[in-house]
């Protein structure tokens, strides 16, 4: 059995101490024995951990401790082995870079759709209101290679300051659509999401990302396996690294 837990994790909130922040975290996750990386902004944390269970899960529960982060959501899988090499705690300008400071989710999130109803809306060709739904990957080319939602808007941007400019040109093509932007956990389709509602676009984000529908769904409506920023590459719908379990057949 897997004895490598691996979490993934962001919340956009108000940091105003991020140095401090990442001495404090990194002595934390250095005493606990894990490995991974922690990116620290002014607008937030998102980080990337594995270890045994009974040192994650406990960082995660004291981290929740603080009140800007008892929000915090975590995303799980396992691997038979520690897909980092180090434990890294930097401080960023973005936690996801954009360039955009005036897209703030930690002010204002834009609407979410659950997976479970992504799933019906793709099921039923249509969203509740019997629009159109139309999905847009947020992630670089070369992960979308690794798999995607079937039919997904592809932009083929080789980083996620290119999302804004090819939004802005494509917002004429989605008005009257139901938009849903998507990425590996949720962290730039909660960015891109706000941005094209900005440019006049009826656009919502997936909740949890790919990830998070992978738990929650499954692999309806995917096709390939999703790429993850660590040593396992590629997580299959099973949220089991691709060399290792057989890809499940879409539902």
């Amino acid at each position: 059995m897997a004895s490598v837990l691996n979490v993934s994790a962001y919340l956009f909130t108000r940091i105003a101490d991020p140095g401090a922040l990442r001495q404090v975290l990194r002595e934390r996750a250095l005493a606990a024995g894990l490995k991974g990386t922690i990116l620290i902004a002014e607008e937030g944390v998102n980080l990337f951990l594995a270890g045994a269970a009974h040192a994650v899960r406990p960082f995660i529960d004291e981290l929740r401790i603080d009140p800007r982060f008892a929000p915090l959501t975590t995303k799980e899988s396992w691997s038979d082995t520690q897909p980092f090499g180090k434990m890294l705690v930097k401080v960023k300008r973005e936690i996801i870079r954009m360039d955009h400071p005036t897209i703030r989710p930690d002010a204002e999130r834009a609407p979410a759709v659950a997976p479970e109803t992504l799933r019906r809306w793709l099921d039923e060709g249509r969203d509740d209101r019997g629009r159109e739904v139309v999905l847009v990957d947020t992630r670089n080319a070369f992960e979308v290679d690794y798999g995607a939602f079937g039919g997904a808007i592809d932009w083929r941007i080789e980083r996620f300051t290119q999302f804004p400019d090819a939004a802005a040109a494509a917002a004429p093509d989605l008005a009257g659509k139901t938009v849903v932007s998507y990425c590996t956990g949720g962290i730039r389709c909660e960015k891109a999401a706000i941005y094209l509602r900005e440019a006049g676009v009826d656009a919502y984000q997936l909740d949890g990302g790919i990830l998070g529908y992978f738990e929650r769904v499954g692999g309806a409506h995917w096709n390939g396996d999703c790429f993850v920023f660590d040593g396992r590459e590629a997580l299959t719908p099973a949220l089991a690294p691709r060399s290792t379990a057989p890809r499940p057949a879409a539902a």
